[in-house]
């Protein structure tokens, strides 16, 4: 028999309603090496498979302590015995003490910002040019264009880091210059500051009409728990 494992949490001692997992499974709260976690028992070896379903499944039951506590989420699909995660527990104490430690009290929250510039945009009519010369055009002006596109993601970057970096306490951030969304940010904000957060970001995103952003939050740590990799890498779980 495995388990499922949802998050860590603290500050709960017992869960106060019924609440349903992966495959509908009860889910109960477990404690080890004075840590607690979310866990419901699972059948088979294999992890369950990535759909909507199991993936929505999985967040609901780590939302439901986050009005409480700030949960640390662990990856999607591990499943360990308990004698694995055990282990992993008492090895990683130190690792996982410091990294509640850097969440405790803060949600995330995402901002997402798309361009609708098109950088090839060109003048030059492919009927005035032969075959050949009009495709190396094209590829100069899609080369144009990305580095055009790069610079504009890291100056947008730049430009929300001044917006509301000082109620960000960590960031994750994504340039995508080959899209037209081009800035994925994660803040981790405390909860007291997510009020003026959302209001700076508002007053913000006034200055900027050129942009469409995609705001979204609080929710539970997840870009900022890494610890999903060293568990995948100690017990081979995938």
């Amino acid at each position: 028999m495995r388990l499922y494992v949802y998050c860590l949490v603290e500050k709960i001692d017992r869960l106060t309603a019924t609440i349903r997992g992966i495959s509908a499974a009860p889910v109960r709260l477990i404690t080890i090496e004075d840590f607690q976690l979310l866990v419901s028992d699972f059948e088979g070896d294999a992890p369950p498979p990535v759909t909507r379903e199991n993936v929505l499944a999985h967040d609901a039951v780590v939302r439901t302590v986050l009005n409480h506590a700030t949960p640390l989420p662990f990856r999607f699909g591990t499943v360990p015995t308990e004698a694995q995660l055990r282990s992993y527990i008492t090895t990683h104490r130190d690792a996982l003490e410091a990294k509640l430690a850097q969440v405790r009290g803060c949600v995330e929250m995402s901002v997402k910002i798309i361009s609708d510039t098109d950088e090839t945009e060109s003048g030059w009519k492919k009927d005035d040019l032969s075959p050949g010369t009009a495709f190396l055009q094209q590829k100069q002006r899609e080369l144009l264009g990305s580095e055009r596109r790069a610079e504009e993601a890291k100056q947008v970057a730049a430009w929300l880091e001044s917006q509301v970096g000082e109620y960000v306490r960590q960031e994750d951030v994504n340039l995508c210059p080959t899209e037209k969304l081009i800035v994925a940010a994660a803040h981790l904000i405390a909860r007291e500051k997510i009020a003026e957060y959302r209001g700076r970001l508002a007053e913000a995103r006034k200055t900027r009409p050129e942009l469409h952003f995609l705001v979204s939050g609080p929710w539970p740590p997840y870009s900022f728990s890494n610890i999903e990799l060293e568990f995948k890498t100690r017990f081979g779980v995938s």
